[in-house]
């Protein structure tokens, strides 16, 4: 057996977090085994899903960055007692460690970048310049993130693209739960939904998305907003809808650890983002048939060729959303064409069993060297 170390800071819903739990039943047990280590232990939404799957979850707390870098002895007291042959970090400050870890015990540490290194903070964006050669190979989760990696790093080390996938037997549509979520809300089935969710940082754009759907309302005041998610700039977030005078008319449910109805419920699934990697929410949506409507942010043109399966703007001309939002309303066979659209995207080329096949073949050519 291979036994693989995954190291993340958290194991709450974001979008690298969710892709460890969802891709861990496509894996050859077999052939691997899997352990996983994180460090928040308030993040921990994908914990049960990991262990539900034969995945060993072990949390070293660690309240901030600087604890977390204190980690290093323990970890490396974990993959001698569990014979660890490889390590797997995702997002900068478990990658440190990871890197750390390799130039102590030459383990070998693969690295899974899922952002643009200029979208870093300068201590991050320079740590991580100085250090990412103490690592074995890089996987950049779309080519976006790939260039900027050799723009700004010049590594001496492998990179690697592979393409963020999701599971489309299981993000499907359910038109009941859709249904039954709309009833419990008081929505009925003829009114368009436009949701998103998002972990609310800066670079979800969250005050933008609701200024664009504020605009898209004063001309249909019927449509409903839902913002499902939780973090940081909640509170400024939900002050900011208050001001607007738009809470009656976006929903804000907090966390949940199950969005597939959610999904379904929408109709369109509108990103406002100023920068992204590959986002995993936005496959997930188009795999449960929703309609989207997005900035051209990071990768995301990667996954969706504009008015082919869906829609985008710039980044720097955000307000275009509402203009995009329109187009579907006002044409119901086009909102029903995306929304076929999006998920015939993800299944021809964005699916979960290549993403782990790829990374598979990864783990079997660094323990050939």
């Amino acid at each position: 057996m291979i036994k693989v170390l995954h190291i993340i800071k958290s194991l709450g819903r974001g979008g690298a977090e969710m892709l460890l739990q969802e891709t861990l039943p496509f894996h050859n047990k077999s052939e691997f085994e899997f352990h996983y280590i994180y460090f928040l232990p308030w993040k921990n939404q994908m914990v049960a899903g990991i262990e539900k799957n034969g995945g060993t979850v072990k949390n070293f707390k660690a309240k901030n960055n600087i604890y977390i870098m204190m980690q290093v002895k323990k970890i490396i007291a974990y993959v001698k007692e569990n014979n660890i042959q490889i390590i797997h970090c995702h997002l900068p400050w478990a990658g440190f460690v990871g890197r750390i870890i390799h130039r102590i015990t030459g383990i070998p540490v693969v690295y899974s970048e899922h952002n643009k290194q200029e979208r870093y903070h300068i201590l991050t964006k320079t740590i991580n310049k100085q250090t990412f050669n103490w690592q074995s190979k890089v996987i950049a989760v779309s080519a976006d993130v790939e260039e900027s990696i050799v723009k700004n790093i010049s590594p001496k080390i492998p990179v690697q693209t592979i393409l963020n996938g999701v599971n489309t037997d299981f993000f499907k549509r359910d038109i009941n739960a859709g249904i039954e979520l709309r009833n419990k809300l008081g929505i009925s089935n003829d009114v368009i939904v436009v949701g998103t969710i998002a972990v609310f940082r800066f670079q979800k754009r969250l005050k933008e998305w609701i200024l664009i759907f504020k605009e898209f309302h004063k001309k249909h005041s019927f449509v409903k907003g839902i913002i499902v998610g939780d973090g940081i700039l909640k509170e400024e977030i939900l002050s900011f809808v208050k001001e607007q005078n738009m809470e009656e008319h976006i929903i804000f449910p907090g966390l949940q650890t199950e969005v597939k109805p959610w999904l379904s419920a929408m109709d369109i699934f509108m990103m406002s983002s100023m920068f992204e990697g590959l986002p995993i929410a936005l496959l997930e949506a188009m795999s449960m048939e929703c309609a989207v409507v997005c900035t051209d942010a990071g990768g995301i043109p990667e996954l969706i060729r504009n008015n082919i399966d869906g829609l985008l703007a710039p980044v720097e001309k955000w307000q275009e959303l509402e203009d995009c939002l329109e187009k579907l309303f006002s044409e119901r066979e086009e909102l029903y064409k995306f929304k076929l659209a999006a998920r015939q995207r993800v299944i021809d080329s964005f699916s979960i069993k290549t993403m782990v096949e790829q990374t598979e073949n990864v783990y079997r050519e660094i323990l050939k060297k």
